[in-house]
């Protein structure tokens, strides 16, 4: 495993992280915990989580791990977790909390502790009130709860650098893939050059690298896979301190420390190569985040995102599209999901949550024309 100074501290991470937001949840806790131990023995030693990852189960597999970890005298290895400014408006909730993760995650501290998902520069600002959040996480830092903190941001790269310019931060962790990466890499770059951290969250685009293997061959050298580049390009990035990899088997585990150990970063003709080939289409695709997942109606919004990918990416006919859209009916009728594209209010819920900023409401009637031209639309 490789290591790195993490900026701004005496702590040398992993640049290989382990992010806990997709545990398989079939399994128990003491057995997605027995993954953790594994990934800290083959080098892994950030570990990143917050409250309601996996059905709010993520900080407790954690805790399970963490607790074995200290009962074996093992205790150099970092944690991450986080809260949002409108969870945690005021000083009071966000002590409360901190002091909550801390219990459950079973350490006598956080290491770095983010402000979680900014996605506008008013959480920010939200944030920063006489009495709120950040003042609570100054308190906490002052009584020994903490000891870094950090910001989680999906927002373009010119208001990342905005916040980054307040230096109330050490480190920011934000979305960057290799599909992505133009969008936000104005804000890695200046991050680097300033000496901030950058820990890269979603490198396989929320699954949609490895669905996409075939489409997306041209981002490999040859031997080589698209998620296998795609991992590449984040863990062996100069600019990016810490890639977070959602591991839900060893074989995972095992790949993602080889890479860290052989690939090589990317050159800017390769950079260059795949923005002319993605130009701005990459910039508006679903994630998979489920952050959406608010709807009053109860559509299944993430899945009808993913399948807008496949003409924001690839530019999928007509033809093509409606095929797809009852493959997804197929599936909605299936797992009894109440609502459908054509049962959207135009509420706004989802996109006030979507962390791409993406015009979810056009798609989902973009989705319900397609639905509705399907030759045999299934029917609850």
């Amino acid at each position: 495993m490789k290591y790195t100074n993490y900026p701004g501290t005496d702590k040398k991470v992993s640049v290989v992280g382990f992010g806990g937001l997709r545990f398989d949840l079939e399994r128990s806790d003491e057995e997605n915990a027995q993954l953790i131990l594994y990934a800290y023995e083959q080098g892994i030693n950030y570990f990143d989580t917050a409250p309601g990852y996996c059905d709010d189960r993520s900080e407790k597999i954690f805790g399970i791990a963490f607790r074995k970890l200290y009962a074996s005298e093992k205790k150099d290895f970092y944690v991450s977790t986080k809260s949002k400014p409108k969870m945690c408006p005021t000083k009071e909730s966000v002590i409360e909390a901190v002091k909550h993760s801390l219990e459950v995650l079973g350490v006598p501290k956080i290491n770095f502790y983010h402000v979680w998902c900014i996605r506008e520069m008013s959480h920010y600002e939200l944030c920063m009130e006489e009495g709120g959040q950040y003042e609570g996480l100054l308190w906490c830092q002052e009584q020994g709860l903490i000891d870094h903190l950090c910001f989680s941001s999906h927002q373009p790269g010119e208001e990342v650098i905005k916040v980054l310019d307040e230096h109330k931060f050490i480190g920011v962790t934000m979305g960057i893939n290799l599909l992505n990466f133009s969008y936000r890499w104005a804000g890695v770059q200046y991050a680097y050059n300033h000496g901030y951290g950058v820990v890269a969250m979603n490198p396989l685009s929320g699954g949609t690298i490895p669905a996409h293997e075939k489409e997306l061959a041209f981002l490999a050298e040859p031997g080589e896979t698209a998620t296998q580049a795609a991992l590449r390009f984040n863990i062996a990035s100069p600019q990016i301190t810490i890639s977070l990899v959602g591991f839900n088997n060893k074989r995972d585990v095992d790949e993602a420390c080889r890479i860290a150990d052989e690939g090589k970063a990317f050159t800017e003709e390769d950079l260059e190569r795949i923005k002319l080939k993605f130009q701005d289409d990459m910039k508006e695709i679903c994630t998979g985040c489920g952050y959406c997942r608010v709807c009053p109606q109860g559509i299944n919004i993430p899945g009808y995102m993913l399948l807008y990918n496949e003409k924001q990416m690839f530019h999928k006919t007509e033809e093509e599209m409606v095929s797809m859209a009852y493959g997804l009916e197929y599936y909605n009728y299936s797992a009894n999901t109440v609502g459908r594209a054509a049962d959207c209010l135009a509420c706004g819920l989802c996109e006030r949550e979507c962390t791409q900023h993406l015009p979810i409401i056009e798609r989902l009637k973009e989705n319900a024309r397609w639905e509705s031209m399907t030759e045999d639309t299934v029917t609850v």
